[in-house]
């Protein structure tokens, strides 16, 4: 069946480093657009970074612009999101997002809470 399992979430103190990992299975990861959301406790989902099948394209939210990258791994069915330069405000639960934009379908992971406190 279809997974997405996220790992790397945990405590950081502000200014600090976190990289998560998103392994896919059940489905073919190289035809899929990959997101990462999160979603802070009193808001709404957001959309933080989008890459194409391909990778070669990539998008970002204008508030983690310039701190956080997001990259796959077509051969391992992984997408990573690094995030640098952490603030209080980054804290969240954070959602991985497979998309087939030619049907729009798509997989949720289960999230990987982020805190980012001092």
């Amino acid at each position: 069946q279809v997974q997405l399992v996220e790992s790397g979430g945990g405590l950081v103190q502000p200014g600090g480093s976190l990289r998560l990992s998103c392994a896919a299975s059940g489905f073919t990861f190289s035809t899929h657009d990959m997101r990462w959301y999160r979603q802070a406790p009193g808001r709404e989902r957001e959309l933080v970074a989008h890459v194409t099948s391909s990778g070669r394209i990539t998008t970002y939210a204008d508030s983690v612009k310039g701190r956080f990258t997001i990259s796959r791994d077509n051969a391992k069915n992984t997408v990573y999101l690094q995030m640098n330069s952490l603030k209080p405000e980054d804290t969240a639960v954070y959602y991985c997002n497979a998309v087939r934009l030619t049907t729009g379908y798509e997989y949720w992971g289960q999230g990987t809470q982020v805190t980012v406190s001092s």
